[in-house]
């Protein structure tokens, strides 16, 4: 297997594979024949660099073609692809090269200095620079679905940040949730908005929608709530998936009008309030399917496409996932999910260390961490209890 030899290789060429716009708006179309391409090029300029099967190559770049290219340089040489948000200061970056060890770096020229304020003496590619693409384009690699593909860390929000490896698996896997919950289909022009270097934008920044014969809209710029309802309806943009602060955001600071081309909305990374999804339903046209997922599993539950959304609800598990509650929290079965991660523990059922409930129609309600939780009183009281 080789995600980039059998799903970008083998697309028409000439068939839209990016929308992209650039901070500066400068917008561009770009067809799966230029991205197979690029790709292999870039993929060509990091062979000559030492870059090779199992080495980790790490991303410094925005939302724009160039990650996605080395993104794929990355998977179609068999290395591993080590995106880090453009946010990340010189010590941040430090900290994640001292745990995976890069042997290249692919950074945006505008953060290149920060890069090697981090210490990083080895290879450093900057883009855009048109003489990356002059190198003969690489074979692409045969694979297995367990050899190493990607390696994203966590938010750290309960101690340092680790890094968590996926298999090239991991990506063919994303199509249970593009077909079930994201809902990209043939022709659609998707949009997930999240930064590079998290976990949502490496599955959905474009490998779900090029899973599904989709398009994927990227936008390298920072977030406006005015310029993102006016990119959704000029660009007609079919798919949306944002993170819930976001769709807050647009609700509270611009005005919700319909947006017609919009067919389907989904979120993630964070609970979804009931009001938000009634206010997008009512002023906007679209019903946001809330999903659930973890750096270590991949996306694990969703709102199914079809019925109407339950606002509040994280959905229920994806066709053919295993997941049941114990003792009040989420816990699935390894083995019936295709992105779990390498290391993880696949002869035992893995607790999610999330608070959930399951209401008696199999629907899943997230209601904190477990180590959140306080009793009073014999009471079980969570942050939302307390809010």
């Amino acid at each position: 297997m080789n995600f980039v030899r059998d799903v970008v290789d083998v697309a028409d060429p000439a068939k839209p594979a990016l929308v992209a716009i650039s901070h500066e708006g400068e917008r561009r179309e770009i067809a799966f024949g230029e991205v197979s391409d690029r790709a292999a090029r870039l993929a060509g300029a990091l062979a000559r660099r030492g870059v090779g099967r199992g080495d980790v190559v790490m991303t410094v770049v925005g939302n724009r073609p160039e990650w996605a290219y080395a993104m794929l340089a990355c998977w179609r040489l068999g290395a591993v692809a080590q995106p880090c948000a453009e946010q990340l200061r010189p010590a941040d970056l430090h900290a994640r090269m001292e745990q995976v060890a890069p042997r290249a770096v692919v950074a945006d020229e505008r953060d290149a200095d920060v890069v090697t304020s981090a210490g990083f003496d080895a290879p450093l590619l900057s883009v855009p620079d048109a003489r990356l693409f002059d190198s003969e384009p690489a074979e692409p690699a045969e694979l297995s679905p367990s050899d190493p593909g990607l390696i994203v860390f966590t938010s750290g929000t309960a101690g340092r940040p680790k890094p968590i490896r996926h298999g090239q698996g991991y990506l063919a896997g994303q199509r249970v949730q593009a077909e079930h919950w994201y809902g990209a289909r043939e022709g659609d022009l998707c949009w997930c908005t999240a930064a590079s270097g998290w976990s949502l934008s490496a599955r959905n920044a474009f490998v779900a929608a090029w899973l599904r014969g989709a398009a994927a809209l990227m936008h390298d710029a920072r977030f406006d709530p005015d310029e993102r309802l006016e990119l959704l309806e000029r660009e007609r943009v079919t798919v949306l998936c944002m993170s819930p602060t976001e769709y807050r955001a647009i609700a509270k600071r611009s005005q919700l009008r319909p947006l017609p081309a919009l067919r389907h909305a989904v979120a993630a990374g964070e609970p979804l309030n009931p009001e938000v999804v009634r206010a997008w339903q009512e002023e906007v046209g679209v019903a946001i399917h809330d999903g659930y997922g973890q750096t270590e599993t991949g996306h694990l539950t969703g709102m199914p496409i079809g019925p109407a959304v339950r606002p509040g609800s994280m959905g229920r598990p994806l066709p053919g996932f295993r997941a049941w509650i114990d003792e009040d929290e989420l816990v699935i079965d390894p083995q019936t999910v295709p992105t779990f991660f390498l290391d993880g523990p696949r002869d035992r059922p893995w607790r999610t260390g999330d608070r959930v409930r399951e209401d008696e129609d199999g629907y899943l309600w997230f209601e904190g961490r477990t180590d959140d939780v306080i009793i009073s009183a014999g009471y079980r009281i969570g942050p939302f209890e307390v809010e």
